[in-house]
């Protein structure tokens, strides 16, 4: 089958790999896709919210299937745009649709979601501009440190954690009153702290039928011992060493099954993937947020480990009937390690050439930010590179994650040498 992955950065890269292993592809294109997705497939120079390029690009090579790799399109309503139209509702999308994207596309909505299906999280209020004043009155009868979101799609800057009122007050006012993540910030949620250890669990699932993929643990703060400020993630392990059976067992009981049982209650037939993003606090998940899609660097430690046909598993969550397919895990341990632009999670360069990759070994690299020019391989985002080292001890896959990061080699490459580290040390 000929298939369209949408997206450009590591995530699409890392499913463009196992794709191409799968012998029910016969032809893959990205759109718009990297310097690493290029190699391995068909490049098109399509934005994710084109939709009727993409429609277009669909009819002409005959797709049969379409994953979704970021949140933009599917809070946009790809699926609702695909199914609306008698040519174009043949194809498959891996995604959901427009209301059940505001599981991710609108904090307010998620919490409203999950306080109301007895899902834990954190006690949370939401506030508008003309609630300032009242958000402000929040402020003040709250603990700290305290959580600030912004309500919508902030490219995952919209999280600010405040250590003290102060602060609490100052970003309230730059979120509210000066619109410091745009429109995202018209309302912004105000939560709880919730103290533990993140870890990430993926469903992948067809309305009715789940599998839960391997779990992983992100890194997402820019310095390392978890300093600085937030990224979109720079590394990720799986698996994680407290999240046993019986903890998965917990998540499935108190949060997996009421998630998929609240989305039916509400009409929503969910096709595609869900990120639950817990906190585990003594042994208790608590959500933090869901997103509509896999996540980016977890993608690239998830997917290494799933032994199965990933083609079949995503044709089976089209069409229905994903109970009938093995999914099927691999114990290795795997490490990325992200490496980065200088400057970044803030204003950083483009452009710089990239040299070492041939020099890797051992690992796998997935290009993130990355783009052809003339014959070199150039820079093309904050995040350039997510390097997985897979191994039978979390030790070997953080060593080979590690090193193939240190041999690729461009003007300002940043890389964290904790990634891991936090929870070999524990263990």
């Amino acid at each position: 089958m000929n298939i369209l992955i949408l997206g450009s950065g590591g995530r699409e890269h890392a499913f463009a790999k196992k794709i191409k292993e799968s012998t029910l592809c016969k032809n893959l294109f990205v759109a718009p896709g990297n310097a690493g997705t290029a190699k391995i497939a068909t490049n098109i120079e399509i934005g994710f919210n084109e939709f009727e390029k993409i429609a277009e690009l669909c009819l002409k090579n005959k797709i049969n299937l379409v994953l979704v790799g970021p949140e933009e399109p599917l809070v946009n309503g790809i699926r609702d745009f695909f199914e609306a139209q008698p040519n174009l509702k043949h194809i498959n999308i891996i995604g959901p649709d427009k209301a059940g994207a505001r599981l991710e596309g609108s904090k307010e909505f998620s919490k409203n979601f999950m306080h109301k299906y007895g899902i834990p999280t954190a006690v949370s209020a939401s506030f508008t501009k003309s609630t300032f004043l009242e958000g402000l009155a929040y402020l003040e009868a709250s603990n700290m440190p305290i959580v600030l979101k912004a309500d919508g799609l902030a490219a995952g800057k919209g999280v600010i954690i405040a250590q003290n009122i102060t602060d609490a007050k100052l970003a309230l006012e730059e979120m509210l009153l000066k619109s410091k993540f745009g429109k995202a910030s018209d309302k912004v949620v105000i939560e709880a702290f919730l103290k533990g250890v993140e870890l990430s669990v993926f469903v992948l699932t067809d309305g009715t039928n789940y599998k839960i993929l391997p779990e992983a643990k992100d890194y997402k703060r820019i310095g390392e011992n978890d300093t600085g400020l937030n990224t979109g993630g720079m590394g990720a392990i799986s698996p994680v060493t407290f999240a046993t059976n019986k903890y998965m067992a917990l998540v499935e009981k108190r949060v997996i099954l009421p998630t998929m049982e609240g989305l039916k209650k509400e009409g929503i037939k969910f096709v595609g993937f869900i990120f639950i993003g817990l906190m585990n606090c003594e042994g208790e998940p608590y959500v933090i947020e869901y997103n509509v899609r896999m996540g980016d660097p977890e993608t690239e430690v998830v997917l290494p480990r799933i032994e199965s046909d990933l083609v079949s598993l995503l044709v089976a969550t089209a069409k229905g009937n994903l109970n009938e397919v093995e999914l099927t895990i691999n114990p290795m341990n795997a490490v990325t390690t992200v490496v980065v632009a200088e400057g970044y999670p803030e204003e950083y360069k483009k452009g710089d050439i990239i040299t070492g990759l041939e020099a890797v070994e051992n690992c796998v690299v997935y290009h993130s930010g990355t783009k052809l020019n003339k014959n070199n391989i150039v820079t093309n985002g904050g995040r350039v590179f997510a390097i997985t080292g897979l191994s039978n001890s979390l030790e070997g896959a953080i060593a080979k994650s590690q090193k193939g990061a240190k041999e690729i080699t461009f003007e300002g490459k940043y890389y964290r040498k904790d990634i891991g580290l936090d929870i070999l040390r524990s263990v």
